[in-house]
């Protein structure tokens, strides 16, 4: 007789849009993640931080990873039994992958990836095939 031992299934929530690569596609992919977010049941103090993450993704994705014609993808994929979140942003310039180096001091801009640094545990970028990238945030303790 073999004896197993329970094992919880793993519960994956995911959502992704493509949005157009504009402010006004930025803002959207910000309001779109608190609102999955809050339809998940996520904790408010990740969801508060989740939104500025996306915002400041978003924002740069369409800014510096605007290719014209060409979208950016805003993805979040929740892990439940790890209680983790993953906010994900795709764009078409692969050849621009971004710094979290400290801006210039009198700079007014510069500062977004250095807010997405403190408030994720964790981010990072990988390919986007064929030419692009993804730019990638986790955010623990999201508990669903």
């Amino acid at each position: 007789m073999h004896a197993t031992t329970p094992q919880l299934p793993a519960s994956v929530r995911t959502f992704s849009q493509l949005l157009s690569s504009t402010r006004r596609g930025a803002r959207l992919a910000r309001l779109l993640a608190v609102e999955q977010l809050r339809t998940w049941d996520v904790s408010p103090d990740v969801t508060e931080r989740a939104e500025v993450i996306t915002a400041e993704l978003a924002a740069n994705a369409a800014l510096h990873g605007r290719v014209p014609g060409r979208s950016f993808r805003l993805g979040l994929t929740l892990t439940t039994t790890t209680g983790t979140l993953r906010i994900a942003v795709s764009d078409a310039r692969g050849d621009h992958l971004p710094t979290s180096n400290p801006p210039e001091a009198d700079s007014e801009s510069g500062r977004g990836l250095l807010l997405v640094a403190a408030l994720a545990d964790r981010w990072g970028t990988e390919p986007y095939p064929p030419t692009g990238k993804t730019v990638w945030a986790e955010c623990d303790g999201a508990g669903a």
